[in-house]
């Protein structure tokens, strides 16, 4: 719950960082100072279970249809366009929460995705005259169910006419993206007590960065929030550790998978036979995975191969010299101005 409650709604950039959780609403006035040009509002209705929440945290039943309103606010001065759609709540690679990005595949354990029983009605692309605004609607329909805990997912709201900040020659244009996230949780039932097991174990890529990735699956309808991993992976011809990782602050979606990337950086991966021990844990629960598994040489080529890690690339040494750049930068633009400057005065001097 601390999890959620945490992420009531987010703006976004394309260059910033998502977060995973629930996040606050801010008013009018922080669209126009972030040069959004909109905000978003979410109508609460009476199944609100705390209205001190601004995002939909609604008690919901079974076989039940309901309307849902969002009022999104132009406060420029010209016409704009804002796309909206439906996600549902995942674990992302990072052990967040993802309410922006859905993913293409979903955990067996998944009766219903927020996408499926939330459907946005009419045009999915608003057009807000200036200072005005437009209230769009979704439609739940539960069905006939005895399903009891959270099905979790967001409201997602993006600027369709977004204009370009900036042109570089010889480059593309740049555009800034500006989204909001309206968090949606409903509650059916009695929520469960947590249950997590063990997925598939084995080597990878994660964002071409060379691993070992465990795949911790949250098999019931309850976020898990707060959680920490402390793994140790063994050569199991000797006992020799060959890994070990440590995460915090974890956040599990309802009925996700979280593929937990164990990454070996500049350590190539080997071939051979492997054990895993892992821990997890929050203030109220614990569960201890062992897994017995094995890399093959093919496995291993293919990702040593694909890895960036092999690059030899220190992206500091990468900092460094750029900054070394813009130095070098910034002194011929000084000695340029100097000289200038110098040969002025000489020609002042010289008409004198």
């Amino acid at each position: 719950m601390l999890g959620f409650k945490r992420v009531q709604l987010v703006l976004l950039t394309v260059v910033g960082i998502i977060c995973g959780g629930l996040f606050s609403l801010g008013d009018k006035a922080q669209a126009a100072t972030n040069n959004v040009g909109y905000n978003v509002s979410a109508k609460l209705p009476s199944n609100q279970i705390d209205r001190q929440n601004s995002f939909f945290d609604l008690r919901m039943n079974s076989n039940k249809t309901q309307k849902l309103q969002v009022k999104v606010f132009n406060v420029t001065n010209e016409e704009i366009k804002v796309k909206t759609a439906i996600h549902t709540a995942w674990t992302n690679s990072a052990g967040s929460i993802e309410y922006v990005n859905p993913t293409k595949s979903y955990d067996s354990s998944l009766r219903y995705k927020m996408s499926d029983i939330s459907k946005i009605q009419g045009n999915k692309t608003l057009t807000i005259p200036a200072k005005s605004s437009r209230v769009v609607s979704a439609t739940v329909k539960i069905p006939k169910t005895n399903f009891n805990g959270v099905i979790l997912g967001s409201w997602y709201f993006q600027r369709a006419d977004s204009k370009v900040t900036g042109t570089v020659k010889g480059a593309g244009n740049m555009r800034s993206q500006y989204s909001y996230v309206i968090g949606m949780k409903y509650t059916l039932g009695q929520v469960p007590n947590p249950s997590m097991s063990l997925g598939r174990v084995g080597a990878g890529l994660s964002n071409y960065h060379r691993g070992v990735i465990a795949d911790i699956r949250n098999t019931t309808a309850v976020i898990i929030p707060n959680l920490k991993t402390n793994t140790t992976i063994t050569n199991r011809d000797g006992g020799k550790v060959v890994q070990k990782a440590k995460q915090e602050n974890v956040q599990m979606a309802p009925n996700t998978t979280y593929s937990y990337p164990m990454l070996y950086g500049k350590t190539a991966l080997k071939a051979g036979y492997y054990h895993l021990h892992m821990v997890v844990k929050n203030t109220s629960h614990e569960w201890v995975f062992d897994r017995n598994f094995r890399i093959t040489k093919a496995q291993a080529d293919k990702y040593n191969k694909n890895s960036v890690d092999n690059s030899g690339i220190n992206i500091w040494l990468l900092v460094a010299l750029g900054a070394l750049g813009m130095l070098i930068l910034v002194l011929l633009i000084l000695l340029i101005i100097y000289l200038i400057r110098r040969k002025r005065r000489k020609d002042e001097e010289e008409e004198e």
